[in-house]
């Protein structure tokens, strides 16, 4: 703590600027960044190179207003970023998080979407000390969640019952849940038509209705504002790995 004067003249303690930038320090190294997504601020987000597309630029100044808005106007409603492989979602999540961390206080929780229902069936192994509530209280409890890539593991009855547990629950609670999928947001193949065919099924992409079902979609649309972004993949581009 640091003395100062207010502006009515009298003297107040306020919190050491260093102190502070400890306390967001410990909140990122607790909200499990990847190593590969650490550096991804949303002043790191590239839209300057060529064949950008401009939902890029778009979806870039949305995740700025957000952070700016948190929490009051925000009002716990979250966002779902959809796009192609590459586009940057992940990085403008974790720019995202990054941002309410160090400038809001929040604590904060990234998971990728596969490893979470992972170690949720890990915990049922009986030689196991975790729990199911051990590996989901953080989730429930986490006052922003990035939850990453939804819908890339291969549903099942499993799949759907998790993911509707945990969006449920964050739902009820009005706590701000931050989602990349690289699902286009549609439903199912055949919802509100005939059942499709198996050349229909096999000539269509399959959609997040397909992967977590009708109701958790919908679900989806009440809990987030959804932010599209197109546009090829910066990693065969720009991003692709060399040495030196």
């Amino acid at each position: 703590m640091v003395l100062a004067v207010s502006a009515s003249g009298v003297r107040v303690a306020r919190p050491c600027v260093c102190r502070q930038a400890v306390r967001a320090q410990h909140r990122i190294a607790a909200a499990r960044i990847p190593r590969r997504y650490e550096h991804c601020s949303l002043d790191s987000y590239e839209t300057g190179f060529r064949g950008a597309d401009a939902s890029m630029i778009q979806a870039h100044l949305t995740a700025r207003r957000f952070v700016e808005a948190y929490p009051v106007e925000t009002d716990g409603k979250g966002l779902l970023l959809t796009g192609a492989i590459g586009v940057g979602k992940t990085h403008l999540a974790v720019g995202i998080l990054l941002g309410l961390i160090e400038e809001k206080g929040v604590q904060a929780l990234f998971y990728d979407y596969r490893e979470l229902l992972k170690e949720i069936q890990h915990s049922y192994n009986p030689t196991v000390a975790s729990t199911e509530l051990d590996v989901l209280r953080p989730v429930f409890e986490a006052e922003v969640l990035v939850l990453d890539e939804l819908g890339a593991q291969k549903p099942t009855d499993w799949v759907w019952d998790t993911v509707a547990l945990i969006l449920n629950t964050r739902y009820n609670d009005k706590r701000t849940t931050i989602i990349t999928t690289n699902y286009p947001d549609a439903p199912p193949l055949g919802f509100g038509a005939g059942p499709a065919n198996a050349a229909q099924r096999a000539a269509r992409e399959e959609t997040l209705g397909d992967r977590i079902g009708e109701r958790m979609r919908s679900r989806l649309s009440e809990m987030c504002v959804r932010i599209d972004i197109n546009g090829a993949d910066f990693r065969q581009a720009a991003g692709r790995a060399r040495f030196g």
